[in-house]
């Protein structure tokens, strides 16, 4: 770890920890495209931006707010990431580095990724909720590039840790939620993916795609959390329907699958 990236994870510790004295958070949240709303959920909630965080990003994609949240969720101390950086903002993969590092350091044990993404599963449309039980980097980039040591041949054998997978699965059932499960494909974005290389994703197993998510991920498991992501299907890939794909159509059909995903996460906080 560079020594810029330490001294910015060590200042942005201690900011959370002055932010809320005495707080230590069990579980990172990071919220996709208009899933925000989740955030609300949060009790007793101290806000903190993004700008008074050292290393972390300031979003430029609408949906991501840019704050840091620290509270209680389904009975669980949480930090929650109202809002991401993605690699095609500033063409670095490792641009999520500092905030989930600071998560780490800040005591998260846990962390909760979710992302909006296309389906390229008829079955499987906007409104559906899928738990990715692993994921292909079809971006060609990776966010340990750069890194020094042994640990940054980091397994990825199983990147999304099967227990709370389960834990999931099993609090959507009590709630009569349908979760599908299946496997992300990252691309880099920013446009939307071509029909081609959704047939492509189809072919190598893909079941959703997406532009966020897996260098988090990554991240995560390298400095030891343990990972379950969610993706929010907000439209069928490129081909596979008539609709024209936009970011404002994301926005909106997001709305659609955020709403059982602010029922799901607090359920499945309270079975941690």
């Amino acid at each position: 770890m560079s020594t810029t990236v330490e001294h910015d994870v060590a200042g942005a510790v201690a900011r959370i920890a002055d932010a809320k004295p005495g707080f230590t958070p069990r579980v990172g949240l990071v919220l996709g495209s208009g899933l925000a709303g989740l955030a609300d959920k949060v009790e007793d909630g101290i806000a903190v931006p993004f700008g008074d965080l050292p290393g972390f990003p300031e979003p430029s994609v609408a949906g991501h707010g840019g704050e840091l949240l620290l509270g209680t969720l389904g009975g669980q101390p949480v930090a929650c990431l109202r809002g991401r950086a993605h690699y095609y903002e500033h063409g670095r993969a490792d641009a999520m580095k500092v905030p989930v590092r600071a998560l780490r350091g800040a005591g998260c044990e846990i962390v909760v990724l979710t992302n909006a993404a296309g389906s390229t599963r008829q079955g499987m449309g906007p409104g559906s909720l899928m738990l990715l039980a692993d994921h292909i980097n079809f971006s060609g980039n990776h966010p340990l590039i750069g890194e020094s040591g042994n640990d940054r041949f980091v397994s990825l054998s199983e990147v999304y840790d099967r227990a709370l997978r389960q834990n999931m699965a099993d609090a959507a059932a009590a709630l009569d939620l349908a979760l599908h499960q299946g496997v992300y494909m990252w691309f880099s974005g920013p446009s939307f993916e071509t029909p081609a290389e959704i047939r492509a994703a189809q072919i190598l197993g893909a079941d959703a795609v997406g532009m966020s998510t897996v260098p988090e991920a990554i991240l995560a498991r390298h400095c030891g959390m343990r990972v379950v992501a969610i993706s929010n299907i907000t439209n069928l890939a490129a081909g596979l329907s008539e609709e024209e794909l936009s970011h404002a159509m994301t926005l909106e059909m997001a709305q659609e699958g955020a709403a059982a995903l602010t029922r799901l996460v607090p359920a499945f906080m309270e079975s941690l």
